[in-house]
């Protein structure tokens, strides 16, 4: 369980009818959503849309390159997972989120196991000082398999450690996938940034966004890029999750049936910057709560992470440092995003 000093539940505050925005989740000013801000009303932004690719189409390979290279994220379609398993994913973490407060509680997150604690929480920061996300989640670890525990998984929703057990399957096989075709993007060998991952560390984490009382003054999720390899994420149609693009903010919706791909900062270190990794944040509104399942490919804590070889050259030196990704998790846990990039601390200068 949760140490007294855990914060209280988002969802507990929202069902409280809070008026008034709690301080610890007032964001800075300028990392505020403000809706009057310059970037929401630009034509540019809303000519803009995060790319889709059909991965069962011959064109595939030349779609992937071109959205890694521009975005660093895109949803795919035709990618082979059944629309009833993503469905019943989204429908099993709703289900927990919408059961007593009580039965929640007995699968929450053990803050002596650390930051990032597998378990229902509220907090994934180890910084105390830090502003809040307006944000519950549920945390599972799923792979390798030595740490998949499911009884660490709610069993008061039926079938929700089958399901997800079949959707961390189903993931770990889309996200290889997607790695080989991203490796051959950059006429890297097929298996290249797989086998530079490692041994996949998996997690899967269902989050939920409930209505605000100020949501100009709060975020769900701070701007931020992933820690690992590739995340894969579902999401309902409420809308919130935001890509920055060019110095905007593009409004991602969900796509039915679709799975929205976002490359993460090993993948921008292995690819010499050629492919970015997302800067993305959630939103949050006054009237609706939001869910989104986010998963999580990563290396082991032990992994040292490299740029191809093939990748550097005069025209393109490295540009970063090599780095052990705990030693580069560990970083991010302390401090949090704070609106940056972690990966930039690790460019060479030029």
């Amino acid at each position: 369980m949760e140490t007294a000093a855990a914060p209280p539940r988002v969802q507990a505050l929202a069902d409280a009818g809070v008026s008034l925005l709690p301080a610890q989740y007032v964001q800075p000013p300028e990392l505020r959503p403000d809706p009057t801000s310059t970037h929401r009303r630009a034509p540019t932004a809303a000519s803009l849309s995060v790319p889709v690719v059909d991965l069962s189409s011959p064109g595939a390979g030349d779609a992937v390159r071109r959205a890694c290279a521009e975005w660093g994220a895109f949803h795919v379609v035709g990618h082979g997972v059944p629309p009833g398993l993503l469905d019943a994913m989204r429908g099993a973490g709703l289900a927990f989120f919408r059961s007593p407060m009580e039965e929640k509680l007995r699968f929450a997150c053990d803050q002596a196991r650390g930051a990032a604690a597998e378990g229902y929480g509220s907090r994934m920061l180890a910084n105390d000082d830090s502003v809040l996300d307006w944000r519950d989640y549920f945390d599972h670890h799923t792979l390798p398999e030595s740490r998949r525990d499911p009884t660490r998984w709610p069993n008061f929703v039926p079938g929700y450690r089958d399901t997800v057990v079949k959707y961390s399957d189903s993931m770990k096989d889309l996200a290889q996938k997607l790695l080989r075709i991203v490796s051959e993007s950059l006429n890297l060998p097929p298996s290249y940034i797989e086998e530079a991952v490692g041994e996949v560390y998996q997690n899967i984490t269902v989050s939920y966004y409930s209505p605000c009382p100020q949501p100009d003054l709060a975020l769900g999720l701070q701007s931020h890029s992933d820690m690992g390899a590739i995340t894969l994420l579902i999401q309902d149609d409420v809308g919130g999750l935001e890509v920055l693009k060019d110095g905007l903010w593009i409004p991602v919706p969900s796509l039915p049936d679709g799975i929205l791909v976002i490359l993460a900062d090993q993948t921008e270190i292995i690819t010499n910057g050629r492919y970015k990794s997302a800067v993305h944040r959630a939103i949050v509104n006054a009237d609706r709560a939001r869910l989104s399942v986010a998963t999580f490919y990563d290396p082991s804590k032990s992994r040292k992470i490299c740029t191809a070889p093939q990748l550097v050259c005069k025209e393109h030196p490295q540009k970063y440092q090599d780095v052990i990704y705990g030693d580069y998790v560990s970083s991010w846990y302390s401090k949090g995003p704070e609106g940056k990039r972690n990966i930039d601390a690790l460019l060479i200068e030029q």
